[in-house]
């Protein structure tokens, strides 16, 4: 504490400086310190949520003269602009965006008293009300509410907007309500800021869809990766699968080319023995083939050329140079056709 603060704090009564003391604690032991509007929360049903959130987060409730103090002294300034009304401190360890989703879930829906005013629309629903006919009719009507009696009983006819947030509740528009059992506002701990790290978030900061986000930033990641791999950008996430496509070209290049290294010699040779393969099934006379060869059977048909795969088109050369000879030497005898197939086969 500051000697200026210490000088402040002389003044004051021994409870005060006591609850002043016990609040800079717990702003100087957790990570993350906030302001919670408590307005409207009936005494068990704060106490209910202190003890819910008894090992996630700690809540004081103090005279708000003290409350600033604290924060003041303790160099949470930003937050005292927030100090009004019915307020508390609360305090975690947990990170902004965990305790602002804690808390709204923690909220429970209540009723609206005369005199309060809207936190959102009031809308009326749509439907039957229950209610039999009776003078309940015209207090909808006069509210604003599209309402006529149909089948024995009030009806609403369309959803009808009777209050709009921001605007004060009526007596007429809360009777309405009750009568109903709707209740168009939540009551809990109504987070207003917090400070984590030095930093102020205002609970529009925090109030995010924590699934969307995460789906975000993985699109997001994987289009990055995608765009570093066609551009060839080598990053250390991209460098394996750039080193891995490299090859895999450098690979089917060399095939192509039938380039003779060592790492591609048995890919090579098994494409040769099946190019082997295809003439060898070309041929009617078995006697001409080496017996290896001899029960090879003809290929089938060629596909349309829309169905092609890879390898047939590897073999059209091949194939092409087979009917050319086959075309020249149709005058032949099968004895040349054995030699020439005999010179090949050594």
């Amino acid at each position: 504490m500051s000697a200026q603060a210490e000088r402040k704090t002389e003044n004051l009564p021994q409870w005060k400086k006591e609850e002043v003391d016990e609040l800079a604690r717990i702003i100087d032991e957790y990570e993350s310190v906030g302001v919670v509007g408590i307005a409207g929360i009936p005494s068990k049903q704060l106490q209910d949520m202190r003890r819910d959130l008894h090992g996630t987060a700690v809540l004081r409730v103090s005279r708000n003269t003290l409350q600033t103090r604290a924060l003041e002294d303790a160099g949470f300034g930003d937050l005292v602009e927030h100090i009004g009304g019915q307020v508390g401190i609360i305090a975690t360890d947990e990170n902004p965006f965990s305790l602002y989703k804690e808390l709204e879930a923690s909220k429970t829906p209540a009723p609206i008293n005369e005199g309060e005013v809207a936190p959102n629309d009031i809308v009326i629903p749509e439907g039957d009300t229950g209610v039999d006919p009776g003078p309940f009719v015209g207090e909808l009507q006069g509210i604003g509410a599209n309402a006529r009696i149909e089948d024995g009983s009030i009806q609403v006819m369309e959803d009808s907007t009777v209050l709009e947030a921001g605007e004060e509740v009526s007596a007429d528009l809360a009777n309405v309500l009750n009568e109903l059992g709707i209740e168009p506002k939540e009551v809990g701990l109504d987070l207003r800021a917090v400070i984590a790290e030095g930093v102020l978030f205002d609970p529009e900061d925090l109030d995010i869809d924590v699934e969307a986000y995460r789906s975000d930033v993985s699109t997001a990641a994987a289009r990055a990766r995608n765009l570093s791999i066609n551009a060839s950008f080598p990053t250390a996430t991209t460098a394996p699968t750039l080193i891995a496509k490299a090859t895999g070209e450098a690979k089917s290049l060399g095939l192509q080319a039938a380039i003779e290294d060592e790492d591609l010699m048995p890919d090579l040779v098994s494409k040769a023995d099946a190019q082997l393969r295809a003439l060898a099934g070309q041929i009617d006379d078995e006697e001409a083939l080496p017996d290896e060869l001899q029960d090879v059977a003809a290929p089938a048909e060629p596909a349309a050329a829309d169905d092609e795969d890879e390898s047939a088109d590897d073999q059209t050369d091949d194939e092409a140079e087979t009917e050319d000879a086959e075309t020249d030497d149709d005058d032949e005898d099968d004895g040349d056709g054995a030699a020439g197939l005999g010179e090949m086969f050594g």
